[in-house]
């Protein structure tokens, strides 16, 4: 079990010490349920409360907090952030892959650089370039001339079509399909004819890509999804998308086919963005958000209707059934009272 002095935290998180400097951390843990040789952090105001009564070797807090904080603290601007830092130091998640498995079957032509692991079943064809300390977990597909460059994480049964090109530091979680083929048919007489999807998927540095998403080559060009990009769980990206630098999207929203995202938008779940438009920079969107057409400035986007009490929804839902027959209503009212007004 690795474990950290507070002040080694604090230098790398950019926090100051308030207490002991040498109180050893081992693991992380929310303010109700730390122990001794835990961390905790407080970042939401909602759980203020439980600061008095949390028994955590130390708490990272904000500066106004420091008065209520009955253990050791690392203080700093957002403590949001410094857990996130401290996670990445003592994080315990196993690597999908320790070594090259005798059962994985890797083409002699792939190219594999140094520290490479690929798990068991694992099928990497001809062509392949794996980058430095590339791991590839259990059961994954990695096609024809696929690229995947160095520290990026790939987790169990991911598939990768032909092609695909990953950049540095990505991590991939399991259940990914990326490269499969865009929803591209032509109609003829009722029958539909099939597109081959020609383009590729280009992913770059420092993305990461939840579980059991799908990302569609393009059909002529390349579906791209930019450095530093989020993206959640079951997340659906069409042919030809491309997502700018730095973008967030949540679980289960859906961008169709040739649409440009912006950079730093946040999407939030449940979102639908229609095909062929343009978002602008700096866009979020809330939940259930559906957007129809461009967006040139950013700023906060909504339209998903909140729940109510199912009786109050059914009178709304009768309400708006009626609000054409209600507009030709007040549109007669508006012409007799103008009418009434010209005669005086």
């Amino acid at each position: 079990m690795m474990s950290y002095t507070l002040a080694e935290l604090a230098d790398k998180i950019g926090a100051t010490v308030h207490g002991d400097n040498n109180c050893l951390i081992h693991s992380l843990a929310t303010l109700t349920q730390a122990q001794q040789g835990q961390i905790a952090f407080l970042s939401n105001s909602k759980y203020r409360q439980q600061l008095a009564i949390t028994k955590a070797s130390a708490v990272i807090i904000s500066e106004d907090c420091l008065e209520e904080c009955p253990t050791n603290a690392l203080v700093m601007k957002n403590p949001y952030l410094g857990y996130a830092y401290v996670a990445q130091m003592l994080d315990t998640t196993p690597k999908p892959a320790y070594s090259i498995h005798p059962s994985a079957i890797v083409d002699e032509s792939v190219k594999l650089g140094e520290g490479v692991t690929i798990g068991a079943n694992t099928v990497v064809e001809a062509g392949v370039e794996l980058a430095d300390n590339v791991c590839i977990g259990t059961g994954c597909f990695v096609g024809q001339d696929v690229k995947i460059g160095a520290n990026t994480t790939v987790w169990a049964n991911v598939s990768i079509y032909h092609r695909v090109i990953i950049g540095h530091s990505c991590l991939i979680q399991a259940n990914t399909v990326i490269g499969s083929d865009g929803f591209g048919y032509a109609n003829d007489k009722g029958k539909w004819i099939k597109i081959p999807q020609l383009g590729s998927v280009i992913i770059g540095n420092n993305v990461e890509i939840g579980a059991s998403t799908t990302i569609d080559r393009g059909a002529l060009g390349d579906t791209e999804i930019k450095d530093g990009v989020i993206l959640d769980n079951q997340i659906q990206i069409a042919h030809n998308v491309v997502i700018g630098e730095n973008t967030a999207m949540a679980a289960c929203s859906v961008i169709a086919g040739s649409t440009v995202i912006g950079k730093h938008c946040t999407i939030a779940g449940l979102v639908g963005v229609n095909g062929h438009i343009n978002i602008a920079d700096g866009c979020v969107f809330t939940g259930m958000t559906m957007v129809t057409k461009d967006i040139t400035t950013g700023g906060v986007y909504s339209s998903g209707s909140p729940c109510q009490p199912n009786k109050e929804w059914h009178k709304t839902n009768a309400r708006i059934r009626k609000l054409e027959a209600t507009n030709a209503k007040i549109k007669t009212l508006e012409q007799q009272v103008s009418a009434l007004s010209t005669e005086n």
